[in-house]
């Protein structure tokens, strides 16, 4: 098979990382254009992809070029937050499928552009939303769905990261994090967990979210974190950052379940994303780093605690016992590995991403919808249904070897 003509938007932190430890270790694509609007970057990404791929890329700080060359055929959009979905609609209407880095949109207009250039041209945008591959979550999944657990009342989880360093030196980084935090007040980075959780609820498959209400704590942690170091721009020491430290988010399925997302990024924490899975018949609960099953220990008791691993020989996920492993040689212990896999078989053989569109469309979209919620007081926002009604019955589901829905 031809290999796949690769252009690649966003050389970050995030991007370089994907770009020389995961792209370049591939032999069924070439990357033929790399981009960044920093040319230090983009020079990077180019000598990068020529060291390691022995072909210099074509290369420059405008996007658009990328996006309109005869020489890409997908693109991977790892951009800061803002050019995501611009870029990636952009694409889109070319026909060209986009796998498009993590984050929340910045409005509610832009996911359903989203959505539009896909059903105008069936070109996927498919998040690479890695924690739905990551070991833990796709085990749950099994879990879930060899019942388990019994009927899923309730899930919870979130972005769990301390992040204030990254934040607060945002300016010497050119970290689009400072900028953000200091302007918007939302959960702006909900699909660590809603990503798994939307899977293990059938989401868009049967189910669907309906509607939102979030929260917000004040914001001190920035500012505590920039008076006691000297090297942080003293600038931030009392600056009004917008972003609460806290934001609790709840959401209501058509089912009848309840998701709880927490951000929790400016104040000090070790990391987690806890993933909560409360079913009629047990639980999963990752800080515990266990499995419950109803009458397993007593009222008080904790035995369950640490013996998650008790359930990987029987339930672990065909991807994570598969030799498509062995390949693995970076990537958050493995799944931005896996979803990179996942996004590049759904280019090959077609049909849909395990990630589709709506997907996409619909995770993005609790970002500009809990901004709302905070900015009113905490009122109910109304989810929209992107799939048109399709969620009810949907037989356009992912059924290749990465599929998250079989």
């Amino acid at each position: 098979m031809e290999k796949i003509n690769v252009g690649v938007i966003g050389l970050g932190h995030r991007g370089m990382g994907t770009l020389q430890n995961i792209l370049c270790e591939r032999q069924d694509i070439n990357i033929t254009y790399v981009c960044d609007e920093y040319p230090d970057r983009t020079e990077q990404g180019r000598a990068t992809v020529e060291k390691k791929m022995g072909k210099s890329p074509a290369a420059t700080t405008v996007w658009q070029e990328v996006v309109s060359s005869k020489d890409v055929d997908v693109i991977i959009n790892t951009t800061a937050w803002e050019g995501h979905i611009p870029i990636s609609v952009a694409a889109m209407e070319l026909g060209k499928p986009v796998c498009m880095e993590a984050g929340g949109a910045y409005s509610l207009e832009d996911c359903f552009l989203l959505v539009d250039a896909y059903e105008k041209t069936g070109a996927h945008c498919m998040m690479a939303e890695n924690c739905c591959y990551n070991r833990d979550e796709l085990m749950v999944l099994n879990l879930v769905r060899e019942g388990l657990l019994g009927k899923v009342v309730h899930c919870e989880g979130g972005y769990l990261h301390d992040l204030r360093e990254e934040i607060c030196f945002g300016e010497e980084n050119r970290h689009y994090r400072l900028r953000n935090y200091r302007h918007r007040n939302t959960e702006n980075y909900p699909t660590h967990e809603l990503g798994p959780i939307a899977k293990i609820m059938n989401i868009n498959r049967g189910n669907r979210l309906t509607y939102l209400v979030s929260m917000a704590s004040g914001s001190w942690g920035l500012n505590e974190y920039a008076k006691q170091n000297d090297k942080v721009n003293p600038e931030l020491k009392t600056f009004p950052f917008k972003q609460g430290d806290i934001v609790k988010t709840l959401i209501k399925c058509r089912g009848g379940e309840t998701i709880a997302i927490t951000l929790d990024t400016t104040l000090p924490r070790c990391y987690s994303r806890g993933l909560t899975v409360r079913g009629t018949k047990g639980l999963y609960f990752e800080d515990g780093n266990g499995v419950y099953l109803d009458g397993m220990c007593s009222e008080w008791g904790k035995d369950y605690y640490n013996n998650k691993n008790e359930f990987f020989e029987k339930y672990e996920h065909r991807l994570w016992k598969s030799d498509i492993t062995k390949k693995i040689t970076f990537g958050h212990g493995g799944m931005d590995w896996l979803v990179y896999e996942a996004f590049f078989e759904y280019v090959k053989k077609g049909g849909n991403p395990p990630i589709d569109t709506y997907d996409t469309a619909t995770w993005m979209a609790i970002t500009p919808l809990a901004a709302t919620s905070i900015e009113k007081g905490s009122i109910p926002v109304e989810i929209p249904d992107f799939t048109k009604g399709k969620w009810q019955n949907r037989t356009d589901i992912c059924t290749g070897y990465f599929s998250l829905d079989v």
